[in-house]
């Protein structure tokens, strides 16, 4: 590779990677909360596929980009080095907005590793094919629960009418482009974000269709995130992963 395909590819893991990482953990924050057994133990199941998604990815960046090791990337950068979108920063608020973020990230992300399934950075190719087995059952459950919802009583369709008025500006966020953008296709490393965007836009629309549910008119993007600009719940939940890890970060465990 050369300089800037380098460096594009590295914008690419980064921000994929981050974005698992800290969605992991927000939807590691049902744990114990859920509400129903079920859910419980199936955004735990959907956190720690996550973690292992991030892992594979900062992997990765460390063996074949000159990155630091996973370990001191996840958890010792600055919050203005992270790449993560808005959309993954945000509090898990009611069980509403987490199924919404689930089923719009997830599908978004479902597309992503089919995309990259035939990259030509063919480390990322062979991580895109064995993760995008994983997301299908991420995809599935979060089409299931927004179809039960949007067509349940006039609350539930009501709240997840709200949740998605709230989480769609946040998506777009998704797919902010880099300035590596044309690198990343010219070198066919992977389609780029507005091709990625079209095909999740088409994807969504028919199960919102089913679940009676609509996209808010004139919704503008929130960016930022890729750039290193973040929200303001950012930084205290990096505080809180990395509290273990910064007190000794040679230590074996």
């Amino acid at each position: 590779m050369n300089p800037a395909q380098q460096q594009a590819i590295q914008e690419l893991l980064l921000k994929m990677a981050d974005d698992a990482l800290i969605l992991g953990h927000r939807n590691s924050e049902w744990v114990g909360l859920g509400p129903t057994l079920e859910e419980d133990i199936a955004f735990a199941s959907i956190a720690q596929d996550k973690l292992g998604h991030a892992l594979a990815l900062y992997t990765i960046l460390h063996e074949h980009v000159g990155a630091a090791d996973p370990d001191t990337v996840a958890f010792m950068r600055s919050e203005k080095l992270f790449k993560c979108c808005h959309l993954v920063e945000m509090p898990i608020g009611g069980y509403d907005f987490s199924l919404m973020r689930h089923f719009l990230f997830d599908t978004a992300d479902a597309l992503r590793y089919e995309m990259l399934a035939t990259s030509m950075f063919e480390p990322l190719a062979q991580v895109a094919r064995k993760i995008r087995g994983e997301i299908q059952y991420h995809t599935m459950h979060a089409n299931i629960w927004i179809k039960q919802l949007g067509r349940g009583t006039e609350e539930s369709k009501a709240r997840m009418q709200s949740a998605l008025n709230e989480a769609y500006p946040l998506a777009l966020g998704i797919f902010e482009q880099s300035s590596f953008e044309q690198e990343l296709i010219d070198a066919g490393f992977f389609a780029g974000e507005q091709a990625l965007k079209e095909r999740w836009l088409k994807t969504i629309q028919p199960v919102l269709d089913a679940a009676g549910l609509h996209l808010p008119d004139g919704s503008q993007p929130v960016f930022g995130g890729r750039m290193g600009y973040h929200t303001e719940y950012l930084q205290p939940l990096l505080d809180e992963m990395s509290e273990v890890f910064a007190t000794d970060p040679t230590a074996e465990w």
